[in-house]
């Protein structure tokens, strides 16, 4: 069965929990992964580690990633997924708290599709969560599965 997923690479219990609110709330239809520090992120996204199980072919329709994570940051993390043919077309958008510009540069040259800053009000971050979501998951057409060879 192909179900369209979302992981969700985020460590900080509030901003998960407000983000699979506003998900929820927006009416997206998908099963939301979420992995708390960038390791975990790639042993999931390349079915190692305690995710060794995993289907490979069933990757995530879109990644939310924050930049500041535990153990491995978000670039890194991106970085690595554009180096493997199977995660390169992938969307990944950044979702951050950080307004820097080195930020959003090292975001969009690593292959990030899109940085969204997480805004404080609640409001408009359940918009912001429900326009992502519509996009990437209704009106974009996603690119074709990349098989292992």
């Amino acid at each position: 069965m192909d179900t369209k997923s979302i992981l969700l690479v985020e460590d900080n219990p509030d901003d998960e929990a407000l983000t699979l609110r506003a998900l929820d709330k927006s009416g997206v239809n998908g099963n939301v992964v979420v992995v708390r520090d960038g390791a975990e992120a790639l042993d999931y996204l390349f079915c190692r580690g305690p995710y060794a199980g995993r289907d490979v072919s069933q990757t995530p329709v879109m990644v939310l990633l924050d930049l500041k994570l535990p153990k491995l940051g978000g670039i890194e993390v991106l970085k690595e997924m554009r180096r493997d043919d199977r995660m390169r077309c992938i969307p990944v958008v950044v979702l951050t708290s950080s307004r820097e510009q080195q930020d959003i540069q090292n975001s969009y040259s690593s292959g990030a599709n899109s940085y969204v800053r997480k805004p404080v009000d609640f409001v408009e971050f359940t918009e912001a969560v429900k326009q992502l979501g519509t996009y990437w998951l209704r009106i974009s057409e996603p690119p074709p599965r990349v098989r292992s060879a």
